[in-house]
């Protein structure tokens, strides 16, 4: 999942975006508030992760600004401050988290997953096309009751297709989501990642769930057997 982490100290970003990658998310960091409103304003985020005290435009400001424009991208709010007006006035700006500095990582993950999971109506707790389920949370796939094992890579880009499923999607929009927005590698990673998937997910099963959509990219979809 694509996340955007708006916090001015760099060494801390640095190593918040190190572990969240690690964690199979997609992770991209901005130093003030208003790049990072830039950000969030012009690209697909599922979730932003915005500390409080910011250079330029503080978070509140952030915050209030991205909800004037009808941006319910979900916010987890972060700040060093500890205290019940400053978590008050985070979610009556519309937060939808707050952390206190210092945090322990494994509940911060915990806290995004479980935004993954509310996020908006469109954004289901367990992921389904035909009898294939893709689990968020437990981060599980199944083909009818047969679980599936996946690598951390293989398990972001399924994720991501079936969000989208029946969208056409290039290979830049999958690179930008599952790998990096700044990854300058070669391109054909992706093909090489869809056969991966295709193996583990459909041979086994006689399916056809991922189309090649020839000069745009791919598509899943509902399930159809051979």
């Amino acid at each position: 999942m694509r996340l955007l982490i708006v916090e001015d100290e760099r060494e801390f970003a640095e190593t918040l975006r190190r572990g969240l990658v690690a964690e199979g998310f997609t992770a991209e960091v901005a130093h003030t508030g208003r790049e990072g409103l830039w950000r969030a304003t012009e690209h697909a985020y599922d979730v932003v992760v915005l500390d409080i005290m910011l250079p330029e435009l503080s978070g509140y400001e952030v915050l209030k600004r991205l909800r004037a424009a009808e941006n319910w991208t979900p916010v987890l709010m972060l700040t060093a401050k500890d205290g019940e007006y400053d978590e008050a006035d985070a979610f009556d700006l519309g937060a939808d988290d707050y952390l206190s500095k210092p945090f322990s990582f494994v509940v911060l993950i915990a806290r995004l997953r479980a935004l993954l999971r509310r996020g908006a109506p469109a954004r289901p707790a367990v992921l389904e096309a035909g009898d294939l389920r893709l689990d968020p949370s437990a981060r599980t796939v199944h083909r009818g009751q047969k679980r599936i094992e996946l690598t951390a890579r293989e398990f972001g880009l399924l994720e991501f297709l079936l969000r989208r499923a029946g969208t056409a999607l290039s290979k830049n929009e999958i690179l930008g989501h599952v790998w990096d927005a700044h990854y300058d590698g070669d391109e054909n990673v992706v093909e090489v990642y869809i056969g991966y998937l295709r193996r583990k997910i459909d041979a086994p099963f006689g399916t056809h769930t991922i189309e090649t959509v020839r000069g745009v990219g791919y598509r899943l979809v509902d399930v159809t057997r051979s």
